[in-house]
C-alpha cells in the first residue's frame, strides 16, 4: 500500500535534511572544523538544528503512517506533516538568532504541537474512541 501523505511528507524532511547538513558541512570547511562545534557559536546552532530534526522526525514520520494506514483523515495529516515540514524550516534560523525568538519558538512549538496532537490521536485509534 502507497502512503501518499507520509511518503511526501518523509520526502520533504529527507531534502530538508540534506540541506541542513550541508549547512554543517560548508560551515565547517569555511572555518576549518573538523569535528564537534570547535567553539563556534554558529556551527553549535547549524549542529543542533540538524540534530533536532534528526530526533523528532522518526517520531513524526512514524505516526503519520500508521494514522494514514488507520484510514484517518488525510486532510488532518497533511496539515500535521505541512506544520512539521514549516516548524522545522523555521527552527534553523531561530537558533542562530542570539536570545529567544519567534522563529525558535514557532519552530519548537509547532513541532511540539503536531507530536502532541498525533499522539493522542494515535492512541485514540488504538483504543477505538469514537471522536477518532
Amino acid at each position: 500500500m502507497i502512503l501518499p501523505i507520509t511518503l511526501t511528507i518523509a520526502g520533504a524532511v529527507a531534502l530538508l535534511l540534506l540541506w541542513l547538513s550541508a549547512r554543517v558541512s560548508l560551515l565547517r570547511r569555511a572555518r576549518g572544523i573538523d569535528n564537534g562545534d570547535g567553539g563556534d557559536a554558529l556551527m553549535r546552532a547549524r549542529v543542533r538544528a540538524h540534530a533536532n530534526l534528526t530526533e523528532y522526525a522518526p517520531v513524526v514520520l512514524i505516526l503519520l503512517a500508521l494514522l494514514e494506514l488507520a484510514g484517518r483523515d488525510p486532510r488532518a495529516l497533511w496539515a500535521a506533516g505541512a506544520v512539521f515540514v514549516a516548524g522545522r524550516l523555521l527552527h534553523p534560523f531561530g537558533l542562530e538568532r542570539p536570545g529567544a525568538n519567534a522563529l525558535r519558538a514557532g519552530g519548537i512549538l509547532s513541532t511540539w504541537g503536531v507530536i502532541a496532537a498525533l499522539g493522542v490521536w494515535a492512541l485514540l485509534t488504538a483504543y477505538g474512541a469514537s471522536a477518532a
